[in-house]
């Protein structure tokens, strides 16, 4: 499935939830769901660190699918076709 049928079929199931739900609330499920990957990242466990991008990445799409943002053609603009890294903060090697 392309990222694009994935969004829509999130948008299809969950939009009207979501949308009685408003963004700042689905902003604070994310921001629960980046800690709940950080504490598993720092564990060191694959599986948790599965579940928890998986949680993730729902809540991106749900508040793009919120603000009706459509994210394949942004992601392959920016991060495909284009190479932000010049901004990156990246550690020094």
């Amino acid at each position: 499935m392309e990222l694009i049928e994935l969004q829509k079929a999130v948008r299809e199931k969950y939009y009207e939830t979501d949308s009685k739900s408003g963004p700042l609330f689905l902003l604070a499920v994310l921001f629960e769901e980046v800690g709940e990957l950080a504490e598993a990242v720092r564990k060191g466990e694959k599986e948790n660190i599965r579940e928890e991008l998986t949680d993730v990445l729902f809540m991106v799409i749900s508040i793009a699918n919120l603000f009706d943002i459509e994210l394949e053609d942004r992601l392959v603009k920016k991060y495909i076709k284009g190479d932000p890294r010049d901004r990156w903060d990246s550690p020094e090697e």
